[in-house]
């Protein structure tokens, strides 16, 4: 639903697209595939998401059902409100809810309403975040943003999402559980794995950018960028310990 959800985007935006400069070479305002054919496209989409919800209980099926309506009017909401990321948020993040539903049969509200929420309040920090790349065109042609809506606070709004959405995943743990409590501690290594995956691969693709877009130096260069990810890596390994 995520690619069924980015098509229907490209379709909606794609006169939008064509005025930003970073969006304006995407294959349909390019011209390079027609509106039709990303119609069919999108209802291969469908069909696939289709089949794999029609594998799970009724209440699954009503509720993964209901999450399409998010899909399909969350492109427009830039035309409306300031707080496009809001609905963004919501939609991503109903897999939080479906995923419950799916093994436990209903949704537990009080297991999974913190995790939505958590989920939610990250997605506006990313998205704002992304958003910041077109802020320019977008105060041009009209299109509202969390970016515009922000402005210069921006990273103290960022703040407050980020304390939000952590907040919310703490109010998950149960202190009088010992086997919770457990299981959260145990936790943070993969948390601490996955930070250190994310430096490493970031400035092995940094690098790799920098070696794309700038001619090559001599080999005090090269020598530099190693010791810069040597230090990384051993400055992630501290985290992921």
């Amino acid at each position: 639903m995520r690619g069924a959800g980015c098509t229907i985007n490209d379709l909606w935006d794609r006169d939008i697209d064509a005025k930003v400069e970073r969006t304006r070479s995407r294959p349909l305002v390019a011209g390079e595939i027609a509106p039709f054919d990303a119609l069919v496209f999108l209802s291969g989409q469908l069909g696939v998401g289709l089949l794999v919800l029609l594998q799970l209980n009724w209440y699954s099926i009503l509720l993964g059902a209901s999450s399409l309506g998010l899909v399909i009017i969350y492109p427009l909401m830039k035309r409306i409100t300031y707080w496009p990321q809001l609905m963004l948020g919501a939609t991503f993040n109903w897999g939080a809810l479906l995923g419950w539903s799916a093994t436990q049969g209903s949704v537990e509200w009080s297991a999974c309403l913190p995790l939505y929420v958590a989920g939610v309040c990250w997605t506006i920090v990313y998205d704002t975040i992304y958003a910041h790349q077109d802020k320019v065109d977008d105060l041009i042609i009209g299109i509202k943003s969390t970016a515009l809506r922000f402005g210069d606070n921006t990273k103290l709004w960022l703040i407050g999402f980020t304390a939000a959405m952590l907040g919310n995943l703490i109010h998950s743990l149960n202190i009088h559980n010992p086997k919770d409590c457990a299981t959260k501690f145990i936790s943070n290594h993969q948390v601490g794995f996955l930070l250190f995956l994310g430096i490493v691969l970031g400035t092995l693709y940094k690098k790799h950018s920098e070696e794309r877009t700038k001619p090559s130096t001599a080999g005090s260069g090269s020598s530099s960028t190693s010791g810069q990810l040597s230090a990384t890596v051993t400055s992630a390994r501290n985290i992921a310990v």
